[in-house]
């Protein structure tokens, strides 16, 4: 198989001499609801991991979850609870939308907070092999210290100096420099550490979990280009520091961004999707179907349409599987599997694999028109399909897919004679909704609908 690596910006052959395959993926930090961005990283790794297994790999994986850092403290103040208290609520609902999107669970999921040791054992190493730095409880990198830091975004040193600042509070000798561990400050979580007490920084834990549960040199390091600069950067550096050189991954692999209109779909940006909110409205299969019709290293545009025509393109798929099969002429398959083999082969090729897909569709359709044997052809289509994690069940909420527009606009009819005080009217369109079974969940960021 053929994959793009991010650090040597070259498609190169992946290889696994003991037919095993160590890969980590960057997961969330749950300090919100997950973000159907996350949903789309989640959807394409899985994708990568079931066709390796489905060409007789053993893969392990592993996805961790940031249930520690400045965004999970403040969330927990805001909401009033601990910070243990949010991240378990969060990261229960992923896994569950996770569960409901058909994506494999990881073999194991570890937690920054359950590392600590691991962690400090990588500081300490640091420290002696004078990459690290330790000042007034804080621990910071060497930057300057790891000659091709940078590499991996491809970047030197001297343009990544330009707009480097120290901020407020920090004690590091570089603006280059970053935290691997941060001095306790009143009300955050904190452990006792050989600094002082204080908590990790972002990008040690990765380093951490990936060397504690993978070993040294990883075959795939996935997660959304986002993160290759400085979070991915960041981990190479420290972790082959502490590794005396020894590659943190043979492959660096990175998908494109979500976006919702202009921007990255993110959620300090405030423009995001839930997974909860998409999965109410479209079927799992269509999501899918939206996220892989674009290759993955490439940006991809939300909107309700585009989910919608997917949901439409799955109604041939499902005619293509309900038909009866004839006993007529055999309508043979190899060259369909051959072909879904050579697109997901040449860097993930997903668009190319769904084409493929979907001409089996038209062929067995066509065969059984004739009164043509396709019943092996309906295997192969349910077999390369469940590679692409496609179930092909049919949607319980298929009623709302074509009314989803006109759902919306009269949502935002509502908001509007609201706010001219109009409620009597405003509410009769809610009460019409509730009879055909569409519930409105008002709330400060606006009012969503799902089906009942």
């Amino acid at each position: 198989m053929n994959l793009y690596d991010t650090l040597t910006a070259k498609t190169k052959e992946l290889t696994a001499t003991d037919g095993s395959i160590k890969m980590y993926v960057c997961g969330i930090t749950p300090y919100a609801s997950a973000h159907i961005g996350h949903a789309m990283r989640s959807i394409i790794f899985d994708v990568l991991r079931r066709y390796l297994e489905y060409k007789g790999f053993s893969v392990k994986y592993v996805e961790n979850f940031t249930d520690i850092d400045d965004k999970m403290i403040a969330g927990a103040a805001d909401m009033g609870i601990t910070v243990q208290d949010l991240a378990e609520k969060n990261i229960v609902a992923y896994l569950d939308e996770m569960d409901a999107l058909n994506v494999k669970r990881a073999d194991i999921y570890p937690r920054a907070t359950e590392e600590i040791p691991k962690i400090q054992e990588i500081i300490s190493g640091l420290i002696d092999k004078d990459y690290a730095y330790a000042v007034q409880g804080d621990v910071y990198y060497k930057v300057r210290k790891k000659e091709d830091y940078g590499k991996l975004g491809h970047r030197t040193l001297d343009t990544m100096r330009v707009g480097a600042r120290i901020e407020p509070g920090e004690l590091k000798n570089d603006p280059l420099d970053f935290a691997l561990w941060k001095a306790e400050k009143p009300g955050e979580p904190s452990w006792d550490s050989p600094w002082g007490k204080g908590r990790p920084g972002w990008h040690i834990e990765c380093s951490a979990m990936s060397l504690a549960y993978l070993g040294e040199t990883l075959d795939i390091h996935g997660g959304g280009q986002d993160l290759v600069f400085p979070h991915h950067e960041n981990e190479i550096a420290q972790t082959e520091a502490f590794n005396n050189g020894k590659p943190m991954a043979q492959f660096w692999v990175h998908n494109g961004l979500l976006r919702l209109g202009e921007d990255k779909m993110s959620k300090s940006l405030g423009n995001f999707i839930t997974v909860k909110e998409a999965l109410s409205k479209f079927s799992t299969d269509a999501l899918r179907l939206f996220f892989l019709s674009s290759h993955y290293r490439s940006p991809l545009n939300y909107t309700n349409d585009n989910v919608l025509a997917q949901e439409r393109a799955l109604e041939r798929i499902r005619t293509a599987l309900a038909g009866s099969s004839g006993s007529g002429t055999l309508l043979t398959t190899a060259t369909y599997k051959k072909r879904f083999d050579e697109a997901m082969e040449e860097d993930l090729n997903t668009p190319r694999a769904l084409a493929v897909i979907f001409d089996l569709c038209r062929d067995i359709n066509r065969a059984r028109d004739e009164g043509g044997n396709i019943a092996e052809a309906q295997e192969v289509l349910l077999t390369i399909g469940s590679v692409l994690g496609l179930a092909f069940a049919a949607s319980d909420n298929s009623q709302n897919i074509e009314a989803a527009p006109f759902i919306d606009l009269l949502i935002n009819i509502r908001r509007e004679l609201r706010g001219a005080k109009q409620f009597a009217v405003a509410d009769s369109i809610r009460d019409n909704l509730t009879e055909l079974g569409v519930s409105l969940e008002d709330s400060p960021e606006g009012t969503k609908w799902r089906k009942r």
